[in-house]
């Protein structure tokens, strides 16, 4: 472990570095009614192979992709709250999420992309009627 951390205890920074990326209980949820309405997609993927920032699930063809993102770390207006200890660095650190993602979302736009952007207290079946009518529509199908 470094001499100087983020977190405030060591049982901190473990339980800060098993969130997972990908593979979350939402966006399982998600993919896997999305693959039962018979949509492929790829899972983590880059949609603009430039920018180095990927999106959940990518449907190339229909240039849709959808993020899922996550209460705490995108800095969700319903349920965020920061932490107790070490507010500076968290709420600054929230603040560059929120930024980075308005980035992606712009750079998206520009190139002729659909971001979906489904937060994980969204209904998975209700983000998924979205999803799949955004892909098709797009799709020409």
């Amino acid at each position: 472990m470094p001499d100087v951390s983020w977190a405030t205890s060591p049982a901190v920074r473990r339980s800060m570095q098993s969130n997972r990326s990908r593979d979350t209980r939402p966006e399982l949820a998600l993919r896997r009614e999305l693959h039962r309405r018979g949509l492929r997609y790829r899972v983590c993927a880059r949609p603009l192979p430039h920018l180095r920032r990927t999106a959940d699930i990518v449907f190339r063809p229909a240039r849709v992709a959808v993020a899922l993102h996550g209460c705490y770390w995108h800095g969700c207006a319903e349920h965020h709250r920061l932490p107790a200890k070490n507010r500076d660095y968290w709420s600054a650190k929230i603040a560059r999420n929120v930024a980075r993602d308005a980035g992606v979302a712009q750079a998206l736009a520009e190139a002729g992309w659909l971001l979906i952007v489904v937060w994980e207290h969204d209904d998975p079946l209700r983000a998924a009627d979205e999803v799949e009518a955004a892909v098709r529509a797009r799709s020409g199908r």
